[in-house]
Formats: structure tokens, C-alpha cells, sequence
């Protein structure tokens, strides 16, 4: 049996494919090359993810650019998939490979497809599935990683770095959130009713941080510790960082109106930003291991977050901070943390 370049490709390199984006690409460049009257194409992979439930990438042939488009409901993707490709041309679909995957393989053609050119697609839906299937289970132990350490952390362990101790220096402005009287509050609330708070809370701050380019490191118990890494300037890590914390603020005082609403009471928080190297990498034991960020800079937003309450302010910002922003603050005077050996200038939004 004679197989075409795009079919020989398949079977054998296809499997190296980095990444679906790039092997939604290549196989649509190559079917091109094979005569085949492609004018687009559609990969759609199934998503283990908190709130993804599919992952689609779309590639026009015209342009070889390729987009991701995501799905959040139990929906399948594909009929947004067809509307697009049929703005293309005719579609051809296929499944790909067998459930519980349900990837799919979608082309929209120039002009209406012959039937040899549609069996032809078929056999690329065939020879594709292997292929398709380990791009599936490398994107799913991505969006895995992703949701459980954060995009960077996330990167870092499958890039390798999975030893215990190993790590690196960074720079960064960090930021430590925790909501006042949780315990008190947890005693008197409904196990289920606390967890929906906490998800609202957390929403507010988490979707912040990542709208700023942060990263969230930790969950704990009510409490978040977020890193803003540097990849321009200080300033620029310092001033996402403020600017994360204002969205924050707004968003709980939206959150607050409408538990209000409900006879709730508002949920009074603290959150404290400062600037200075971290180490980030993995700790723990040596079976089970933690990628975080320590150091003395850890130790002082997390005593700085503690004073918020005794100042009576829901925001703090350090010395190290203000001397990197231009954006106005106000001064709370020099105060002596607990553990940190010099007082630290603190300061407050506006």
C-alpha cells in the first residue's frame, strides 16, 4: 500500500509534534501540498480543567495563522467549530481515535469536497489518532499542572525542574491576601455556604492577580500569596502588583454589596505588597514536594499582611515597593514586624 506524504508524515514524525497549535499546522501545510483543496482546519481535544471542558485550535489555510478557542460548558465545542469552518467552505469531520477522548478533526474545503478527497480525510483522521492522542494526554498533565501550581510553576516542573532544593532567584513583587475573623466566621456559617465564599473571595483576588500578569503560588486556608515576577522592570512588576490590588478592592466591594444584599455580612480583608528576591523552586519532602517561593522577602509581606488589621487599613505596601512606583501613596510610618530585624516604612493607597 502506497501512503501519501501527509499519511507517511503521520506515521512517522507526527508524533513529535511540540504542541496541537503546531500539528493542527504542519498536517493542514502538508495536506496543501497534497492537493488537497483545504481552506481550513479544527482540533478539538477534551480538557481535564476546573472550568474548561474543551480546548479548540482553528488554522486558516490562507493565512497559516492558528487560534485557540475554549469551551466552558458541557456543550461540545463542535458546533461553534462547524460555524466557523463553514464560513470557510464545506466541512469534513471526523473523530478522532476512540472515547473517552472524543478528539475531533474538522477541514473546511475551497470547493465541496469529491468523495475520494473525503475518504482521504477519513484515513488522515485514522492515521492522526496516535498522534492526537498524546498531544491530548501532554495538554491534559498541562492544564492539570496549570490549575493546581499556576502557569509558570506549572512550565517549570515540566520543563524538569523537579528536584528537591532546586530553584532560582528571582526578583518580584509579592502580594499576601487573608480575609479577618475567618475563624470566627467559619464557626457560625454552613460548611458549604463557607466554601462558596471562599470561591468568591478567592475569584476576586486570583482573578486580579492574573489579570495584572501575577501568579498565584498558594492557597492557605483563607490566605493567598501571589508573585508578580519581574520581566522588564521592578516598576513595572511593582505597579501590576497596585494595580491588581485595586482591581481586588473593587471586586470585594461589589462581592460585599451583594451579600449585603442577602442580610451577609461584608467580608473585611487584608492585603499587604512588597518587592524583593525570592527563591522559587521546589520544597518539601522527598516523595512530596511543593513548588513555592521563600525567603526573608516572603517572611516580611506575610508580618506586613498581619498589621492591616492594627492600622486599621485594608491595603499595605513596603518601603521597597513605594521607592520603585510612581504612583501616589501615603505614609503609615515605620513599624517593627514580628521576626524581621529592621522596621519597615509602610505605606497605603490613596
Amino acid at each position: 500500500m502506497e501512503l501519501s506524504p501527509s499519511l507517511t508524515w503521520l506515521l512517522d514524525e507526527a508524533g513529535s509534534a511540540p504542541s496541537p497549535e503546531w500539528f493542527l499546522a504542519e498536517l493542514g501545510r502538508r495536506l496543501l501540498l497534497d492537493g488537497m483543496p483545504i481552506a481550513g482546519g479544527a482540533l478539538t481535544l477534551a480538557a481535564p480543567h476546573p472550568i474548561i471542558t474543551r480546548r479548540t485550535w482553528l488554522w486558516r489555510a490562507e493565512t497559516g495563522e492558528v487560534i485557540e478557542a475554549l469551551s466552558f460548558s458541557n456543550t461540545l465545542l463542535r458546533e461553534a467549530d462547524g460555524q466557523w469552518l463553514l464560513g470557510l467552505g464545506p466541512v469534513e469531520e471526523s473523530i478522532v481515535g476512540k472515547p473517552p477522548g472524543n478528539a475531533t478533526l474538522g477541514w473546511a474545503g475551497a470547493r465541496p469536497f469529491a468523495d475520494s478527497e473525503g475518504l482521504c480525510l477519513k484515513d488522515v483522521a485514522r492515521f492522526a489518532a496516535p498522534s492526537v492522542a498524546a498531544l491530548s494526554a501532554r495538554a491534559g498533565l498541562t492544564a492539570l499542572l496549570e490549575a493546581y501550581l499556576g502557569r509558570r510553576s506549572a512550565a517549570r516542573v515540566q520543563a524538569g525542574a523537579m528536584t528537591r532544593g532546586v530553584g532560582e532567584t528571582i526578583q518580584a513583587a509579592l502580594l499576601c491576601a487573608d480575609l479577618r475573623d475567618f475563624t470566627a466566621l467559619s464557626e457560625a456559617t454552613e460548611p458549604a455556604v463557607m466554601i462558596a465564599m471562599l470561591d468568591a473571595w478567592f475569584d476576586r483576588i486570583a482573578g486580579a492577580v492574573h489579570a495584572f500578569g501575577g501568579e498565584v503560588l498558594k492557597f492557605m486556608g483563607d490566605g493567598v500569596l501571589a508573585i508578580f515576577p519581574v520581566t522588564s522592570t521592578p516598576r513595572s512588576a511593582c505597579e501590576a502588583a497596585l494595580r491588581a490590588v485595586s482591581s481586588a478592592r473593587a471586586g470585594m466591594a461589589h462581592l460585599d454589596s451583594l451579600r449585603q444584599d442577602k442580610g451577609a455580612p461584608a467580608l473585611p480583608f487584608g492585603i499587604a505588597v512588597h518587592f524583593g528576591e525570592i527563591l522559587w523552586g521546589n520544597v518539601g519532602a522527598a516523595d512530596r514536594l511543593d513548588f513555592t517561593a521563600i525567603g526573608p522577602a516572603v517572611n516580611l509581606v506575610s508580618r506586613l499582611e498581619g498589621l492591616c488589621k492594627p492600622l486599621g487599613h485594608s491595603v499595605l505596601v513596603s518601603g521597597a515597593v513605594a521607592a520603585e512606583v510612581v504612583m501616589p501613596l501615603v505614609a503609615a510610618g515605620e513599624h517593627q514586624l514580628r521576626g524581621i530585624a529592621k522596621p519597615c516604612a509602610v505605606f497605603t493607597l490613596v
